[in-house]
């Protein structure tokens, strides 16, 4: 099996895209572990398929798969990727399009060059959407505990699962030990993103993200998204931050209450190439 692909990333956060608009193509979930090895296959985060939709109200529908081969509901650096896409190889005329994934429908807009904006829709903290089986603390949020410990984490879906934790100093935090713990932990039914916060400014913060089928990577746009919206509802962060992650900076913007998150940051293309499966 031949597959042509291009390869994209969001401040690092490397994804691949395969245009199945006309539904050809069907990886197995062993095909796309053997794709995304960094030493065998090319090697990517996530796996983006553009699909099509039988609808006038949505312009592409989009599959997304971690590296390991399982379904993923949503990918905010992909969804920067796919607009690049769209918008390079000229598949629409439009600045501004729909995208619908996994029941989601995502607005993306082409700001400038490779600056693109997307309205992650808005968050949900019911237990049940997250989904999250633990206790609901009185100050909002659930302990989970682990081998290394009980930690305070604040439950967020974006659409896929996140947990985040508030931590004194980004560069100590125990990502890949606790992040590993938690990813799967008994009352995350689906799994989560992990989330490793430090607040440096009402602004900013710096970011660190376990993503769940993956392990830590460069930069997390859903997870930027779900530590804002954490860090809002602690009263720590004003609506517009800044966040600050190992691969660069995204902007994201949160009104509060039942508004939509904004997410903005850069999408770089890397290269196109084709694959024999």
């Amino acid at each position: 099996m031949r597959i042509d692909f291009a390869k994209l990333h969001g401040l690092g956060n490397d994804v691949v895209v395969v245009d199945n608009r006309d539904r050809k193509l069907t990886l197995s979930a062993e095909q796309i572990r053997r794709f995304s090895d960094r030493h065998r296959g090319v090697g990517f985060d996530q796996l983006l398929s553009l699909e099509s939709v039988p609808s006038d109200s949505v312009d592409f529908g989009l599959n997304i798969f971690n590296a390991d081969g399982g379904p993923a509901e949503q990918c905010g650096n992909g969804a920067r990727c796919i607009g690049l896409y769209i918008h390079r190889l000229e598949l629409s005329r439009k600045k501004e399009f729909l995208l619908k994934s996994s029941g989601r429908t995502l607005l993306v807009r082409i700001e400038r060059d490779s600056l693109i904006s997307c309205d992650m829709a808005r968050p949900r903290f019911e237990r049940e959407k997250i989904p999250v089986v633990a206790s609901l603390e009185t100050d909002g949020r659930y302990r989970l505990r682990c081998a290394a410990g009980e930690f305070p984490v604040m439950a967020v879906s974006m659409g896929n699962p996140h947990v985040v934790l508030q931590v004194d100093d980004i560069r100590l935090a125990p990502v890949a030990s606790v992040g590993a713990q938690l990813v799967n932990h008994r009352y995350l039914p689906e799994g989560a993103n992990v989330g490793f916060m430090q607040v440096i400014r009402r602004d900013r913060v710096a970011l660190r993200v376990y993503e769940r089928g993956v392990g830590e990577t460069l930069a997390c746009g859903t997870g930027a998204c779900a530590a804002v919206v954490a860090g809002q509802c602690m009263g720590l962060l004003d609506a517009s931050v800044t966040v600050c992650l190992p691969g660069g900076e995204l902007t994201v913007y949160w009104g509060g209450g039942t508004e939509s998150v904004w997410m903005t940051g850069p999408a770089e293309w890397s290269f196109e190439g084709t694959i024999d499966l």
